[in-house]
């Protein structure tokens, strides 16, 4: 079986991080006999960088603690320098710090490392399409922050007032459902749409909004008071 995102038939491309050999070896082999593409693999930080650039994973599964540069630093470093990139942390920690930095980092998801092979598999799928991926009970923590983070002043931008760009009835729907915490395949349900209509309003959305991510996007619709509609 090969896994798929969206209508693509190519395997999912992932990579796997952490500093324990057996269980980075396990998680890379289970990955590969359920038919996604492991392209690399990396036991320390700035091995990660480099290799991630190098391999250019769909989707990193991220052990926090690693040596030489910690997991949060290499996620930041990796989305920066590719955007597209999926991040799921994988860690041992479930300590709400942990959690939100990883978050903030620019990761998709969080998994704790008590997760079967099944969840997994199903994370790393989800998290491949954008959808955030979280150990139940960690959600609405990280939803909590985004509202915290909303109702913080957001960082100045340039002057020259540009005016707010235009969204769709539709795509003000989508976000707003975002906003509410839902998953990209509940949003689906809700409007009876597909997926992948919802996965093209989300970038379209970013587009118009010049953000980079979903941690920017729901914290966009919060401040505008989307996720109370």
């Amino acid at each position: 079986m090969t896994e798929t995102t969206g209508d693509r038939q190519d395997p999912i491309k992932v990579m796997v991080v952490d500093d324990h050999p057996m269980w980075r070896d396990a998680v890379a082999r289970d990955l590969a006999e359920s038919g996604f593409e492991v392209v690399a693999t990396a036991g320390d930080g700035d091995q990660a960088v480099r290799r991630a650039k190098a391999a250019a994973p769909d989707v990193l599964v991220l052990d926090l603690n690693l040596p030489g540069k910690p997991g949060v630093q290499v996620c930041k470093e990796v989305v920066a320098a590719n955007p597209a990139l999926r991040v799921l942390v994988l860690s041992a920690s479930g300590e709400h710090a942990d959690v939100l930095e990883a978050v903030k980092s620019g990761a998709t998801g969080y998994l704790l490392k008590s997760a079967s092979t099944g969840e997994l598999q199903d994370a790393v799928r989800r998290t491949a399409v954008g959808d955030p991926v979280f150990t139940p009970g960690l959600a609405g923590l990280v939803l909590g922050e985004y509202r915290r983070l909303a109702s913080e002043p957001a960082p100045a931008q340039d002057t020259g007032e540009p005016k707010a760009p235009r969204l769709t009835d539709r795509e003000t729907e989508v976000l707003r459902l975002v906003a509410k915490g839902l998953s990209y395949k509940q949003i689906a349900e809700r409007l009876v749409i597909s997926h992948r209509t919802v996965q093209n309003h989300v970038q379209n959305t970013l587009g118009k909004l010049q953000l980079h991510n979903r941690v920017e996007l729901v914290r966009y619709a919060i401040e505008r008071g989307l996720d109370d509609e």
